[in-house]
């Protein structure tokens, strides 16, 4: 059974920003705590039955990137998809050693291993890394869709 759009959006900001999900009754908070999901990068797609370790980037010194869940870090727009975007720089570790193109991100639960992704989605174009280089992403470059 499909969302109602408002639902979809709603249910987005709970989810990342931790904003209570006000339109039932007495409302779903958020948690008191509302603690970090991870950025992932992948070579390939992770796909919609994968996990945050599926095809990860493997470059020397990559690491997965931590994000509070709020507003100041995932910016929720639209509906019918919502769409998911980060509302901050995400800067990856800079690559000592090793060569690769990522081409897809992920936000899952995991700061290592096989983690559960929430969303991912492709890069707007494939990043080409090797020795001295950071991956970094600007304020809406990352984005995925909550359907």
């Amino acid at each position: 059974m499909p969302l109602s759009y408002a639902s979809e959006t709603n249910l987005c900001q709970l989810i990342f920003q931790n904003a209570a999900f006000s339109a039932i009754g007495s409302g779903l908070p958020g948690a008191t705590s509302a603690g970090s999901f991870y950025i992932a990068l992948h070579l390939a797609s992770p796909g919609g039955t994968g996990n945050q370790s599926t095809s990860e980037a493997q470059y020397t010194s990559y690491a997965r990137v931590a994000i509070a869940r709020t507003s100041g870090a995932f910016t929720i727009t639209g509906n019918n998809p919502a769409v998911v975007s980060n509302s901050a720089i995400v800067q990856f570790p800079q690559a000592t050693g090793g060569s690769e193109t990522e081409t897809y991100f992920s936000i899952g639960c995991a700061a290592t291993g096989a983690g559960q992704i929430f969303v991912y989605g492709s890069l707007t174009a494939s990043l080409a890394v090797s020795n001295g280089i950071a991956p970094t992403f600007a304020i809406g470059q990352l984005t995925a869709s909550c359907t």
